[in-house]
């Protein structure tokens, strides 16, 4: 049994991080209800490289993210539509939704009036700014929220930024965030039975990713500078070599010592971190030279045979074709699915368990795909569900 059968999910989200916090749940066996506006499909379905799967509402944005779940289709501007949610909400654990701070209060569908349906429930809302301050009502993807929090300003080099990463990063890790915050949740209702509320800022996980950054500005007022593929230590960053880069990571002193005994140069050897920060420029300068005799590959093979971390800078196919990735287990991959021709794979779970663990189990869904199967759990006959459907409701 995964730790999260039996638990249900309402998935009122749409676009990245808090699709992808209830899919981290629904991996581990919760039953996931993904619902969107009739006329308003999840922008990740039409979002990806693949063209042809855009045009059919089955993304590969949406793909990611979209397996272990089922779909529905309500209009919550409408009176029936809100009524199929409250009976929804009385069968539910949890309640995920990511619309402007406000929107569902006004629409009476806030934590406070849903609890007085389920008061166990545990309702998480996930925006860009946080449900208080002065900014609650903006709205932001990642690529802003990396602009708002200063990441972006550190992210290049001297001479060229700000610079966006080149992933979402801070969607993903707030919906990694976001899978802990409502695992804690549904651990502190097994002790307390009480329901909880939970507000899920962007801005905020980023500052969580420049955490040791934001503790050293506070400290001393130091902007963090942007330094490419350099850092604080010569032995811990970025060569040419004679085919390709490599990235060193000889960051201790321990691990300086042995990088610099490989490479026949004792002379260069530091006993302190202060007498290493002295000479950056000159140990940058003899390792950018020594680099160059081998290449990337070669390097890395050399040196992690020695205990000396380091690795060729791959692209992401070079990435994905490494046998150790494979060995992890962490990519589905699917022969296909209803609105999708051929196969397809998608990330997992960044973890193993021994047992019991996460897992794809149903194919992302078609658009409303699974109306009248969850209708009808609730207890709809196919003639009131056809009446919504002629209403708009769903």
């Amino acid at each position: 049994m995964r730790p999260f059968e039996g638990v249900r999910i309402i998935d009122i989200t749409h676009v990245l991080a808090g699709p992808f916090a209830a899919y981290q749940l629904g991996l581990m066996g919760a039953d996931v209800i993904k619902v969107e506006d009739p006329s308003d499909p999840d922008q990740s379905r039409d979002s990806g490289t693949d063209n042809d799967l855009n045009h059919a509402g089955m993304g590969t944005g949406f793909l990611t993210q979209g397996s272990n779940k089922r779909a529905i289709t309500l209009n919550l501007k409408s009176e029936q539509g809100r009524a199929i949610l409250r009976k929804l909400v009385a069968t539910a654990d949890v309640l995920v939704e990511n619309y402007r701070p406000g929107a569902f209060e006004a629409l009476g569908l806030g934590y406070e009036a849903l609890r007085r349906i389920n008061p166990k429930l545990i309702y998480a809302s996930f925006s860009a700014f946080g449900q208080a301050g002065p900014k609650r009502e903006r709205t932001a993807y990642d690529h802003v929220i990396q602009s708002t929090s200063g990441i972006m300003a550190m992210t290049g080099t001297p001479e060229v930024h700000p610079i966006k990463i080149g992933a979402p990063a801070i969607d993903y890790a707030t919906g990694t965030m976001g899978a802990y915050a409502l695992s804690a949740a549904l651990f502190q209702r097994e002790r307390t039975g009480q329901g909880q509320r939970i507000d899920m800022a962007m801005l905020d996980v980023a500052l969580m990713l420049m955490a040791s950054h934001l503790t050293g500005y506070l400290r001393n007022g130091h902007h963090p500078k942007p330094s490419g593929n350099r850092t604080g230590h010569a032995t811990s960053m970025a060569y040419q070599t004679a085919e390709g880069h490599v990235m060193l990571g000889a960051s201790n002193l321990r691990q300086q010592r042995r990088l610099w005994t490989v490479l026949e140069r004792p002379d260069m050897i530091k006993r302190t971190n202060d007498e290493r920060h002295a000479d950056h420029d000159r140990e940058e300068h003899v390792l950018a030279g020594l680099m160059l005799a081998r290449t990337a590959a070669e390097w890395e093979d050399y040196l992690q045979a020695r205990h000396i971390p380091a690795s060729r800078v791959r692209t992401m196919g070079e990435a994905l074709d490494d046998p150790q990735i494979a060995s992890r287990g962490m990519l589905h991959r699917a022969e296909g699915a209803p609105g999708v021709a051929g196969p397809f794979t998608v990330p997992v779970a960044a973890f193993q368990f021994a047992h019991d663990g996460p897992r794809v189990d149903r194919p992302p869904p078609m658009f409303g795909q699974h109306n009248a199967e969850v209708l009808g759990e609730l207890g709809y006959s196919d003639a009131e569900i056809a009446a919504f459907k002629a209403a708009q409701a769903i």
